[in-house]
């Protein structure tokens, strides 16, 4: 079949629907993508090889080999397969690091790489190949909904993001919690189908080799990531990928122009120890101490504001740009917390949030922003003079099936966003009633506070609403019981965090005496 001729959409459910038949045999969502990114990657290569381009011929001739066999010779071939791939360097080696067979019926795994070796995936544009591997991550997110895919960034969120970062050619771009690799994806096609004029030779191959950079600290993710940027034409013998603890070192001189995040959600970061005194298994709290952060902090989401903020270029009054999702916690925690914001609008021009609605990660109750800001050079002066803010959440009611979140949705935002000069802009918001011709008026969701306004908030609390909330009024648009839960299980958190500071403190100050 000419996969040319069919929809993407067609493609996405005709390969998922192995799937199924493959879950019955204990194989999850998550290591079905695996092993078709392994599959589909090792004839893709057999392919632009048999076409005179470049290509690993290691690759090829495994792809040669597996073809050809069936039963526990197959089942043999294939773990061997992975296993020499995986001691490779480049793409090659972070794509097939750590790789191992979950499927262990060999007639189940020759059926998928017959399946895939009658497909022509050299031939498909790279947009309709990179749109059909990111329809199997969206399908692999939407199954496993837990892990990583829980929160699986929505598609809309990384369109509206870009289209007011506006990356541009030559430019590096970095995310340093990748996941899947979808915001470098759209930045990429961004920068190759919005420009006026076609690339140069020169900027085609800066942004094939050089303008990406992402990292993740799982195998599993980092591998999916690096398929997928290949899959788009990004990288090639060097891979953009790296796997490690993002958080564990300095930043150094490794500076980029631009960030976007979705950092993980969830839990302290910890590291499991056996007591000495009990010998039972417990958690420690991970603090990381590094000479480059505002306030040492056990809070995950915390440290990655810190370390975005280290990765930004500052030349001359001209600083890297940083769009980051992160959790209400964020906003309003204390302690760390608070050293953390006020080094943000210190240091750096915070000039937009955009409050998230709920009902839009698979992880259910999760309430996120996203929070905008340029790097500047050292400065006396707080560099933030305004934090705009647009309420995307106060009665926005989205879910995952019935009233999908879409990019048509963040239409009004991105033209308040004014991203060819931030000066522009002009509040839709005012305290009293709304004009004739259809001006500001209470109900507007785009309002501007000074930084005057915001540090006087208690803790530089930056989690700002004014709209009149009609969900406390109306029964029938009440919350979610889980939404109401995490806001509960949020407040106190912060709160338990405030006494141990204190508690640590009086601890400190014990040991003084």
């Amino acid at each position: 079949m000419n996969m040319n001729n069919v929809s993407t959409t067609e493609i996405v459910n005709r390969v998922w629907n192995y799937a199924h038949v493959l879950r019955d045999e204990g194989v999850g969502y998550g290591d079905y993508v695996e092993q078709l990114t392994y599959l589909i990657f090792l004839k893709m290569t057999a392919e632009r090889v048999a076409g005179g381009q470049e290509g690993e011929s290691i690759a090829t001739e495994q792809w040669a080999k597996l073809i050809k066999l069936d039963g526990s010779d197959l089942e043999k071939e294939y773990r061997h397969t992975l296993e020499t791939l995986g001691e490779q360097k480049g793409t090659l080696g972070t794509i097939f690091r750590k790789a191992q067979n979950k499927i262990q019926d060999p007639a189940k795994l020759e059926r998928l790489i017959d399946m895939i070796n009658k497909e022509s995936w050299s031939t498909l544009d790279i947009d309709v190949k990179g749109a059909i591997y990111e329809g199997l991550l969206q399908k692999g997110a939407e199954s496993e909904k837990k892990g990583a895919g829980q929160y699986f960034t929505p598609r809309p969120i990384i369109e509206a993001i870009v289209d007011v970062m506006q990356p541009q050619p030559m430019q590096i771009i970095a995310d340093p919690a990748c996941g899947t690799g979808g915001f470098l994806t759209i930045a990429h096609d961004y920068i190759t189908h919005n420009k006026e004029r076609p690339l140069s030779k020169k900027e085609a191959r800066f942004l094939k080799h050089e303008a990406f950079r992402g990292n993740d600290i799982s195998d599993s993710v980092a591998r999916l990531c690096a398929m997928n940027l290949y899959l788009h034409g990004i990288g090639t013998d060097e891979c953009p990928i790296s796997t490690s603890d993002a958080l564990a070192k300095e930043v150094g001189d490794n500076k980029v122009d631009m960030v976007l995040a979705n950092p993980p959600f969830g839990k302290k970061s910890s590291v499991t120890i056996i007591s000495e005194k009990t010998g039972k298994i417990e958690k420690e709290k991970l603090t990381y101490e590094r000479d480059d952060f505002w306030a040492d902090s056990s809070n995950k989401q915390l440290n990655f504001v810190q370390h975005i903020g280290n990765m930004l270029k500052v030349d001359g009054k001209i600083g890297g740009k940083a769009a980051v999702v992160l959790p209400d916690n964020v906003l309003f925690e204390g302690g760390a917390g608070e050293v953390v914001r006020k080094e943000l609008l210190t240091r750096f021009n915070l000039h937009t949030i955009l409050r998230l609605p709920t009902g839009i990660f698979y992880a259910q109750g999760v309430k996120a922003n996203i929070l905008f800001f340029d790097a500047k050079p050292a400065s006396k002066k707080a560099w933030t003079e305004n934090v705009w803010v647009y309420d995307y959440r106060t009665n926005v009611h989205k879910t995952l099936k019935t009233n999908k979140l879409t990019r048509s949705d963040f239409d009004e935002f991105v033209a308040l966003y004014c991203a060819s000069d931030l000066k522009q802009r002009v509040t839709n918001w005012q305290e009293e009633g709304r004009e004739e011709d259809g001006g500001p008026g209470p109900d507007g969701r785009w309002r501007k506070f000074s930084y005057d306004e915001i540090i006087a908030r208690d803790k530089t609390n930056l989690d700002v609403s004014w709209l009149k909330d009609d969900s406390l009024e109306d029964t029938e648009n009440l919350q979610l019981p889980v939404v109401i839960a995490s806001e509960i299980v949020e407040l106190l958190t912060a709160a338990l965090e405030e006494f141990k500071s204190v508690e640590e403190a009086l601890a400190d100050d014990d040991e003084d005496v």
